[in-house]
């Protein structure tokens, strides 16, 4: 398989992340973005202020706001915040012109609603084409400063795994493959959810005892939601499972561990995210978890409690001590 050119559609951190990693190899890379003016001041300045400041964009990557630019890239990985990527794939289908594209999901969520994961939004869209996805303990700042990385690439298509694998993958960026893309994706954007309450445990000073417990309760519930939805319970032992979830609740660098600690020090969360440009995924990955775990019957005590301080405005406090106050019981995973 012959992978020529590759387009970004997505310019926040991750997605410049992607496309500094990739450049730097050679590969000809289209980075797009939605805003105009920000792209304008990318293109001149070749550094992403707002959401990966202090990184240099190699002169190599075309910088567009013109997603027709982007209508014959072999390669389209999406890095667009879940809510739009339906509509986004939706504008791209309308003017591709490479009918053997790859589409890449980089995105972490699940569709509110109809809870479909992202690859199955992009098979629906663009039925017949490859679809891939990525995902793994991948912080944007540390992949763009090349610090030693590894993700796992999942795509059904074993010859298209490994082309990817060998064209995307370097000494830094370490590529696992795997077929399943089910338990890949549904790691990825559940542990978002969790890492919101390790962050409300951060902003309340409860300490590592605390918050290893938390993770490690997240961890089980994780796998009991992500089975039930199709994933295989081994995949969220993995990259995409542990290894983000670790990443995600521990990092300072995370968006919704972030998110967290300001709900745990008394901000709102309307406060919370009129003071930032990037979106945390976990926020609305919350409500598509919560909705699936009432369908199929999971109990999911951190899923819900994080949803209802999220959207039904419970005191962080008193979701915390719901938690505490469950029955005792056996541990399982």
């Amino acid at each position: 398989m012959n992978i020529g050119r590759t387009a970004i559609l997505g310019a926040g951190s991750w997605g410049t992340a992607l496309a500094v990693l990739w450049a730097k190899t050679g590969k000809p890379v289209t980075l797009w973005g939605h805003n105009p003016e920000r792209i304008e001041q990318l293109a001149n300045t070749r550094e992403n202020r707002e959401y990966l400041p202090g990184v240099t964009l190699p002169q190599s990557i075309e910088v567009t706001h013109d997603l027709a630019a982007c209508a014959d890239a072999n390669l389209v990985a999406f890095v667009t915040p879940s809510v739009v990527l339906r509509s986004i794939a939706a504008q791209f289908k309308a003017i591709s012109s490479n009918k053997s594209a790859v589409f890449l999901s980089c995105t972490k969520g699940i569709e509110h609603q109809s809870g479909k994961r992202m690859s199955e939004i992009l098979k629906e869209i663009f039925p017949g084409q490859a679809v891939a996805v990525l995902s793994g303990p991948n912080l944007a700042v540390e992949v763009s400063r090349e610090l030693p990385t590894a993700t796992v690439l999942g795509c059904r298509e074993p010859e298209c795994a490994e082309s990817l694998q060998q064209h995307l993958g370097s000494a830094r960026f370490r590529i696992y493959t795997s077929d399943e893309i089910t338990g890949i994706e549904l790691g990825g954007a559940l542990k978002n959810v969790f890492a919101i309450p390790a962050g409300v445990s951060d902003g309340f000073g409860l300490g590592d005892n605390s918050k290893a417990a938390l993770v490690t309760r997240s961890l089980a519930e994780l796998l009991r939601l992500g089975t039930a939805m199709g994933g295989n319970p081994r995949t969220f032992y993995g990259l995409s499972g542990a290894g983000d979830l670790i990443a995600t609740c521990f990092s300072q660098h995370s968006r919704n561990r972030r998110v967290g600690e300001k709900l745990g020090r008394g901000e709102s969360l309307a406060d919370i995210v009129a003071g930032t440009q990037m979106i945390a995924e976990g926020i609305p990955t919350a409500r598509g978890a919560y909705e699936c775990a009432r369908q199929l019957n999971i109990e999911t005590p951190i899923i819900d409690q994080v949803y209802a301080v999220l959207y039904e405005q419970k005191p962080p406090a008193q979701a915390l001590q719901e938690l505490l106050d469950r029955d005792p019981k056996s541990e399982r995973a």
